[in-house]
């Protein structure tokens, strides 16, 4: 059983931040979003600030450590499976972190409904699930069309991060992102996290798999102009090619305990 004080581990690397004793703790839950967006950020943190959202951000890893690491920032990650938000929340919780919240819906609709033009400085996706089986390829996250809702939502230079530890999904991102953003490669590990931002991607290092990892700015063009670049770009067809079996075994494995 944790304790205040107490670091998490997982796969040996420590979950940012401590646990405080339970006077101090928050609610990062947002457990029902308004039937009708957009969402009011500014009331939801009591002020105005940088927003920061992470679309899938499982167990929240990234965002407990941007949190933690810039208070100035308000952050919110958002993930399809209720399940990993409750590790989430918990971890957002016992570090009482007012400028972080959670909620359980998919990407396309929260983008599409729930956030304003102009008001997202980052936004983060690590490893979108590349779907491997032929007739599940529609359902692939990353396509121009979200991709131009994306741009849309953007500050004019507010950012977006990506990584995947599927080769042909990079290489479809290279062809794609460059289209609404001044995309880079980010060689190597992120600065701030070098044993890995994501639950995912440590576990991808320690088993010596390629991660891929990337950043751009927004371009500056209106959303009917990015919608019309967005239709001149290849959908995500292409072959996903073999699943990391073992990968995927360990991501589904129960949390790992305290150390």
């Amino acid at each position: 059983m944790t304790k205040p004080t107490d670091v998490e581990f997982e796969f040996g690397v420590p979950i940012p931040g401590k646990i405080l004793e339970p006077a101090r703790w928050t609610k990062t839950a947002l457990k029902k979003l308004p039937a009708v967006g957009p969402l009011d950020v500014t009331a939801l943190f009591g002020r105005r600030a940088p927003l920061v959202v992470d679309l899938g951000c499982g167990n929240g890893r990234f965002l407990l450590g941007s949190a933690l690491a810039r208070p100035d920032f308000d952050h919110i990650g958002i993930d399809i499976l209720p399940m990993v938000l409750r590790y989430a929340t918990r971890r957002g919780n016992q570090r009482g972190l007012g400028n972080l919240r959670f909620a359980a819906i998919d990407a396309q609709r929260f983008v599409a409904e729930y956030l304003t033009p102009g008001s997202v400085r980052e936004i983060h996706c690590y490893h979108p699930q590349p779907y491997h089986i032929a007739r599940d390829r529609s359902k692939r996250l990353l396509t121009p069309r979200f991709l131009a809702d994306v741009h849309h939502v953007v500050e004019p230079a507010g950012m977006i991060f990506v990584q995947t530890d599927n080769a042909p999904y990079w290489r479809y991102l290279q062809q794609v992102l460059p289209g609404f953003f001044d995309f880079h490669e980010q060689n190597g590990s992120w600065p701030d996290t070098p044993r890995g931002r994501t639950r995912r991607e440590i576990i991808a290092m320690k088993r010596g798999y390629p991660v891929f990892r990337g950043w751009g700015t927004r371009k500056g063009m209106s959303a009917e102009e990015a919608v019309q670049r967005a239709e001149s770009l290849p959908l995500p067809t292409f072959d996903a090619g073999p699943r990391y079996r073992d990968l995927d075994e360990m991501e589904r494995l129960k949390e790992p305990r305290t150390e």
